[in-house]
């Protein structure tokens, strides 16, 4: 799920979403909350999405990237084969379909602190909790009740301010409470550029062979501090969050490599505490490398440390015979990592910089939110002065070729090879 708290009871984001899902069947708007079991190929995927919002599909050759500036610039989804290839983003079409509701229609649904709309990845803003939290006003309580998403990251449209045949410019701007007063006046820009293979190629450190088809992007986003007063951490710092939602499968594999080390020193090799400690059917840690399954069968979510981060991730559909790479920019976090538990916190910049969310129903008779499965990735906290710009780059690569193909990539990109992956559980 988009939470990101350290350890579990303040885990409660979700639980309480779902039990506000209860809520709204009773009222009849559960449908919000449940996709249809088989997503579609990509060309149904853009066929409903332009009934119901402005879509910028960016192509090159057969790869093609589906994008809605109405949705905050959010990559919908992406394909390597734009008239009969699969379709990598989760869509959420009985949100689409409702559209954006009046205040009045939005009561009593889960519209009224968040809209779903899906998408494989999309811009949001840190802290979610926390004495430095922007989904919590001044005085509110740390509940479900209180949380709303702000409407930068929810219902504004970006505005496109360029386009050009493999990339769109989105810019926004925006002004933020946190949960102790503190204003934020912020920019926001997101170039999202579609990548070639041969430029992939150079990216990865990898040769695509002959056989190999993909697509891929790239995210350049940027937040500047446009008000008058630096962003202090003593009354708290906003972070860029980016999130991908992927279709699951029940051959689908998340694989994390991570730095080997102790845990004084690095911190732990996961942190697999967000809603309770995963099982080991669910979830394989190594020396320096961790299996977790993306089949949207079980809820869970896991962390890996700044420290410990090589600034990738990756999951393996076998089924599909789909390699999937997701890398950011590592750079230098003086001020660590925002913190987005729902409790005033006692480490408010510990926070992790990788995350990985495996959707499930929380308990026998209530129905997933997706099902879905998530990567997601995190700048460091933003201590800008007036005109200063924090910059977070992330890349996702979607690979599909033959057993042998894979399995040298992933064991270059990854540190195992399919073998591994595929017996992990």
């Amino acid at each position: 799920m988009t939470t990101s708290f350290l350890q579990y009871p303040p885990s409660k984001p979700l639980a309480l979403r779902v039990a506000f899902a209860c809520i709204a069947l009773a009222l009849g708007a559960c449908q919000s909350l449940v996709q249809p079991a088989d997503p579609g190929d990509f060309a149904n995927d853009v066929a409903f999405m332009e009934r119901h919002t402005e879509l910028v599909v960016l192509k090159d050759g057969d790869s093609a990237v589906a994008l809605a500036p109405g949705y905050q610039g959010r990559v919908m989804t992406s394909t390597y084969d734009l008239k009969t290839g699969p379709s990598f983003g989760w869509i959420n079409r009985p949100v689409i379909e409702k559209g954006l509701l009046s205040d009045e229609e939005r009561k009593g649904t889960l519209e009224e602190h968040i809209y779903i709309f899906g998408g494989e990845e999309r811009f949001w803003l840190g802290p979610e909790g926390g004495q430095y939290a922007i989904f919590f006003k001044p005085g509110t309580q740390f509940e479900f009740s209180d949380w709303t998403t702000p409407p930068a990251i929810d219902t504004e449209a970006f505005e496109l301010v360029e386009q050009t045949a493999a990339s769109v410019t989105f810019k926004h701007s925006t002004e933020l409470i946190n949960y102790s007063g503190a204003n934020f006046k912020v920019g926001i820009e997101r170039i999202v550029k579609l990548l070639g293979k041969e430029e992939a190629s150079k990216l990865l450190g990898v040769d695509f062979g002959e056989g190999l088809r993909m697509v891929g992007y790239e995210t350049d986003n940027r937040i500047t501090n446009t008000g008058s007063n630096a962003w202090k951490p003593e009354t708290g710092l906003l972070s860029i969050w980016i999130l991908g939602m992927y279709n699951p499968s029940p051959e689908t594999t998340v694989v994390i490599p991570f730095k080997a080390g102790s845990a004084a020193d690095l911190g732990p090799r996961v942190n697999d505490s967000y809603f309770g400690k995963v099982p080991p059917e669910y979830l394989k840690v190594e020396d320096d490398i961790l299996f977790f399954k993306g089949d949207g069968t079980r809820r869970g979510k896991i962390g890996i440390t700044p420290q410990r981060s090589k600034g990738i991730a990756g999951s393996f559909d076998a089924d599909g015979q789909v390699l999937n790479i997701v890398t950011y920019n590592l750079q230098n976090a003086p001020h660590g990592f925002v913190n987005s538990m729902w409790e005033l916190q006692k480490e408010p910049y510990a926070g992790d910089v990788i995350n990985s969310y495996n959707d499930g129903s929380p308990e026998p008779g209530v129905a997933p939110l997706g099902p879905f499965y998530e990567l997601e990735t995190s700048s460091p906290a933003a201590a800008l002065k007036p005109d200063e710009t924090m910059q977070h780059i992330q890349r996702t690569f979607h690979i599909q070729g033959s057993a042998e193909e894979l399995d040298l990539l992933a064991r270059r990109l990854l540190g195992a090879g399919l073998d591994a992956i595929n017996t992990a559980f």
